[in-house]
Order: C-alpha cells, then sequence, then structure tokens
C-alpha cells in the first residue's frame, strides 16, 4: 500500500533576552553549574514570578514575521510534571490562550511552494539540565544545573501539514533565518538555544483521517532530524505493511546507529492537568504596543533576497546564499555600498570567503577579511591595479593576516602590468618559443593562443593585464 507522511514540527528557541523569564538572573551560557540562579528560577517556597517585557516583545514580533494574529488577551498556565530538572513540579506555560496563533511560513522545495500553518507561537520557561555519568553501576550518578532552569522560551507549532523530511529541513532553515533577522534568539543547536521535536504518522494516500503519530527528540541539527524522519518512514511502513499496530509514543534518535528507539509513551494534553498560573497577570497587548513593534520590524529574508534579484542583478542561487543568514546580507551591502560590484563581491563572498569560513566551522561575524577590506580588493581588480589571479593571492594574505589588499599589493610589489611596451616584450618572447602554438593559432585552431598567454603570464609573474596580453598577442599573430 502507498502511504502519505504527515509531520508536525514543534520549535522551542531560547529568547536572546539577558535575563530570564521570571527572575532577574542571567541568561549567559557555559556558567559554572547552578551560577545564574535564584530562589525563583529554582522553586524555593513564598517566591513570585514576575514576567520579562522583553520577552513578550521577542514573542510578538516572531508572531508579526510569521504572519500570526497576536492575541490581545492570553494568558499562563502551569503545565504539571515531576522530573529532576524541573525544581517547581511545574513549568510556567501557555496553554488554552497563547500569545500568538494561526500563522504560516513558506517553503520552497525543488516541486513547488507551499504555505505550512502555524498553529500557535507560545511562551514558557525552559527546564534545568541532567548531567549523566557514565561508569560502572556502583558509582553511577546524575547531576542537575539549573542553569537553565527559567529562561524564556518560544514555542513554534506547525500544523500537520509537511508531507515530507526534505520539507521538514526546508521549514526549519527558513524559520531560523527569520529568527536571526529578527534578533529574537542565536538559534545555536550545540548551546540548545533551538531544538525541534517531530510528531509523524504515516495514512494510506489520499485518506484525510491522521494516523497515530510518533514524536521524535534528541535530535541535534537539521540534517539528524532529515535522517530521523526518513528513518521512521521506513520503519512505520514496514510495520503497516505487517498489520502492526503504530504506538502512541516518544522515540529518541541515535545518530550513532542511525535509528530511533522508544523512549516512553506519550502524553496527552490531560496528563499535564494544566490550570491556569495563580501568580501571573493575564498579558493584555494594546493597538499601542503592537504599533510599536511593528516598527521594529526589519526586512526579512524573502523580501530582501527579491530586492538582491532585483536590484542588484543576482541569480537566484547567489541572493539565496546572502540572504541565508543577516550578518552575510549585511556584509555584501556594505561591501557594494563601498564599491558598485554587486556580481563580483556575490562571486567572491560566496566561494572564497564562505569557503573559507565553513571549513573552520567559523561565522562571517568573525571574518578576519572586513567588508571594506573586500571591497578595497574587488575595486583594485576593477580599475586594474591588479589582474583576478593576483587577487586570489592577495585575497589569501588578508584572510591569514588581517593586513588591508592595497599593503599586501605594496608591500609584494603586485601591480599589475600594463605597459603596452613590457607586455609586448614579454609577447615577443614567447612566440619565438612556441612556434607550434603558434602555427596551430594561424592554421585555425583558436584555442592555441592560451597556451600563449599562460606562457606571458608565467614570464610577467602573473602580473600583466590580461586584456593587454590577449589584444596584443592576436594583433601580432594577425
Amino acid at each position: 500500500m502507498n502511504y502519505e507522511t504527515v509531520i508536525g514540527l514543534e520549535v522551542h528557541v531560547h529568547l536572546k533576552t539577558k535575563s530570564k523569564m521570571f527572575c532577574g538572573c542571567s541568561t549567559e551560557f557555559g556558567g559554572e553549574p547552578n551560577t545564574n540562579i535564584c530562589p525563583v528560577c529554582t522553586g524555593q517556597p513564598g517566591v513570585l514570578p514576575v514576567l520579562n517585557g522583553k520577552a513578550v516583545e521577542f514573542a510578538v514580533l516572531t508572531g508579526l514575521a510569521t504572519g500570526c494574529k497576536i492575541a490581545p488577551h492570553s494568558i499562563f498556565a502551569r503545565k504539571n510534571y515531576f522530573y529532576p530538572d524541573l525544581p517547581k513540579n511545574y513549568q510556567i506555560s501557555q496553554y488554552e490562550l497563547p500569545l500568538c496563533v494561526k500563522g504560516f511560513l513558506e517553503v520552497k522545495t525543488e516541486k513547488k511552494t507551499r504555505k505550512i500553518g502555524i498553529t500557535r507561537i507560545h511562551l514558557e520557561e525552559d527546564a534545568g539540565k541532567l548531567l549523566h555519568a557514565i561508569g560502572s553501576q556502583e558509582l553511577a550518578y546524575t547531576l542537575v544545573d539549573y542553569n537553565r532552569t527559567g529562561i524564556p522560551l518560544l514555542e513554534i507549532v506547525s500544523e500537520p501539514e509537511i508531507f515530507s523530511p526534505d520539507e521538514a529541513y526546508q521549514y526549519l532553515t527558513n524559520l531560523k533565518a527569520i529568527l536571526r533577522y529578527l534578533g529574537v534568539s542565536d538559534c545555536d543547536m550545540e548551546k540548545g538555544s533551538l531544538r525541534c521535536d517531530a510528531n509523524i504518522s504515516l495514512r494510506p494516500a489520499g485518506e484525510n483521517k491522521l494516523g497515530v503519530k510518533v514524536e521524535l527528540k534528541n535530535m541535534n541539527s537539521f540534517k539528524a532530524i532529515r535522517e530521523a524522519l526518513n528513518y521512521e518512514i521506513e520503519r512505520q511502513t514496514e510495520a503497516l505493511n505487517s498489520k502492526e499496530a503504530i504506538v502512541q509514543e516518544t522515540r529518541l534518535w541515535d545518530d550513532k546507529s542511525g535509528s530511533t528507539e522508544s523512549m516512553r509513551s506519550k502524553e496527552q494534553a490531560h496528563d499535564y492537568r494544566y490550570f491556569p498560573e495563580p501568580d501571573l497577570v493575564p498579558i493584555e497587548v494594546d493597538d499601542k504596543f503592537l504599533s510599536e513593534i511593528k516598527r521594529s520590524l526589519v526586512e526579512l529574508p524573502d523580501a530582501r533576497k527579491k530586492r538582491f534579484v532585483e536590484k542588484f542583478n543576482l541569480s537566484e542561487y547567489d541572493a539565496d546564499v546572502l540572504t541565508s543568514d543577516k550578518s552575510i546580507a549585511d556584509y555584501f551591502e556594505k561591501s557594494v555600498n563601498a564599491v558598485n560590484e554587486p556580481k563580483l563581491i556575490s562571486n567572491w563572498i560566496t566561494t572564497e570567503l564562505l569557503g573559507k569560513l565553513n571549513a573552520e566551522g567559523k561565522e562571517i561575524t568573525s571574518s578576519p577579511v572586513s567588508s571594506e577590506n573586500l571591497a578595497e580588493m574587488i575595486g583594485l581588480v576593477s580599475n586594474g591595479t591588479i589582474s583576478g589571479k593576483i587577487a586570489k593571492t592577495v585575497f589569501e594574505q588578508m584572510y591569514n593576516t588581517g593586513k588591508n589588499a592595497s599593503v599586501i599589493v605594496k608591500e609584494q610589489g603586485l601591480v599589475q602590468i600594463s605597459d603596452d611596451k613590457e607586455i609586448e616584450r614579454f609577447v615577443d618572447e614567447v612566440i619565438s618559443e612556441n612556434q607550434k602554438s603558434v602555427a596551430d593559432y594561424k592554421s585555425g585552431k583558436q584555442q592555441a593562443i592560451s597556451a600563449l598567454v599562460g606562457g606571458v603570464m608565467k614570464k610577467s609573474k602573473g602580473k600583466a593585464n590580461p586584456k593587454l596580453v590577449n589584444d596584443i598577442l592576436k594583433k601580432k599573430l594577425g
């Protein structure tokens, strides 16, 4: 039987606030365990939470950027469950009245562009982190770090409208780009700033009723999410074809084995015994507040990509790469403002610069070559001071030393030779030494001139102006 895959994603994002959701403790990552804590975030008796206003602003901003309706009235709820890293034995979240509802996100795959519905976006607090010691059974123990407890979380829940692992990958990629453009989160999965749970079910093709869903956890990259979903499709297909019942459960993804394994049966909403949080007043979003947030909206990735194509005459692919991250797009525009060579700048960023940065696991904000320095080097190519070939050498040294292009060119005498007489001397020597290539060219083999050009460039140590070399060679060879 043919089956249709149905996927829904629950994305949890750490908001980039300085303090936690309901107290003044720092949200800084990497501190010594249990140093960024207080009686509020560790759930001591008699304490009261105080809502972080910045977290509300970030949530509304994200809702507006994803086409959500912003609720004028929303409330917090207590989600009750026991876990060692949840000191209060409940989590403050939103349930019946979330802050943002009914949004969407566009995804573009090879086949078509589709809108994926966003059910809700709501605020909640994060739990702590368990550190399991690995050793003999006698020495096994678990440590708890509460630094993460109470950090503001934004939960973004999609509709079950994703029909393939590739669509899920694209949805997450687009969502991450929007969140980073807005500046609400760094979305660093290695730090746990962005986490995703995937709900997946299969149903016979053409049927509307959803199948039994399985929740997937423990996926630490978008690539792992795609692989886990592909594995689960195969597992569920095999089970259904064998007439086995799919169990509603939570399964963990194991990167090493490339498979999922059962963790626990999946909880239902009633298991959490939600009820309104009595210690927090409702959130009221008025028109004035909403107008202020709307004014802070930045140009989002899709709009910026369209502008790059139209204004700078870039290809869809190049514009897509340049706008995939706000820092890259900003770097590109700063370079273009310094020297009006958008296509050249695009080529240098997408190939040379990003190639080096990706190999070293760096982002463009850590680039040793600033946008101004790259623009200066491209300006030297455009005005004929250095050749494109020499530019590669200059760029390499700029990247390794942090020096300006003009300084490197001056120190190493790399200025392009554009003197006709000096180039003519090189051309005469090459013609004299390569009579076979000369004969081939004169007999109609146009490509033979490439060997002669290469000989001139070699004699000039790459400094000869390639256009002049070609012009003089053709003139002398008739």
